[in-house]
This record gives C-alpha cells, structure tokens and sequence, in this order.
C-alpha cells in the first residue's frame, strides 16, 4: 500500500537546522511530483516547497525562501527538505506529500497522498 513516512523532526534553537526526510513506497515515486506542507496548532494547513517529479523544478513560500531548501533522490524514493536559519514561527507538524503531476502545487487538495507527520520545534 501507499506509505509517506517523514523523519527528521525535532527540537532546536533559533538559528539552527533540520533535515526533514520522507521516504515514499507503494506507488511509482518519479512520476509524482512531491510537496512538503506544514501546521501549527490553531492554524491551516499552509504550503512550504513543491519539487516537479524530475526535481528540476521547485517553487517556496516567501517565508520559508533562502532559508529551506527542497530535494529529492528518485533512486531512493525520498525527498528532503533542508531547512536552516530556523525561528520560532516556524514550529509545526511537518507533512509530505504526494501529487501525480509534473510541477506540484502549493494547494493541499491537489496531493493525492499524505505522510503522518513529523514535528519540528524551534525555541527561542
């Protein structure tokens, strides 16, 4: 069956960094264009970073641009996103996902497959 699993979440400081990781099996990995999401308690799900199914395409929210960083290795079925300089507002549940197109959107109802999540929390 289809399975998004994140990892990477943690606890880190203001400035500090994380490398969230979600490893993809039960469909075909390089014909989906891949996302990561995030949300903080008490708000909506908000857009962070899409990557086109080749990788050579990738598109940021303005908050999170020059600071994380989108990736993906089709021989491992798993995208990345390297996230650095990170502050307090960017605490929250951390999800991929998964849409079969070629670019990806920033619009959570056009994935077709979501991970459980993973938290990041970053202290001030």
């Amino acid at each position: 069956q289809v399975q998004l699993v994140e990892s990477g979440g943690g606890l880190v400081q203001a400035g500090g960094s994380l490398r969230l990781s979600c490893a993809a099996s039960g469909f075909t990995f390089s014909s989906y264009a891949m996302g990561w999401f995030r949300q903080a308690p008490g708000k909506e799900r908000e857009f962070v970073a899409v990557i086109s199914r080749s990788g050579g395409s990738t598109s940021y929210a303005d908050s999170v641009k020059g600071r994380f960083t989108i990736s993906r290795d089709n021989a491992k079925n798993t995208v990345y996103l390297q996230m650095n300089s990170l502050k307090p507002e960017d605490t929250a549940v951390y999800y991929c996902a998964a849409a079969r197109s070629i670019f990806g959107s920033s619009r959570f109802y056009e994935y077709d497959y979501w991970g459980q999540g993973t938290q990041v929390t970053v202290s001030s």
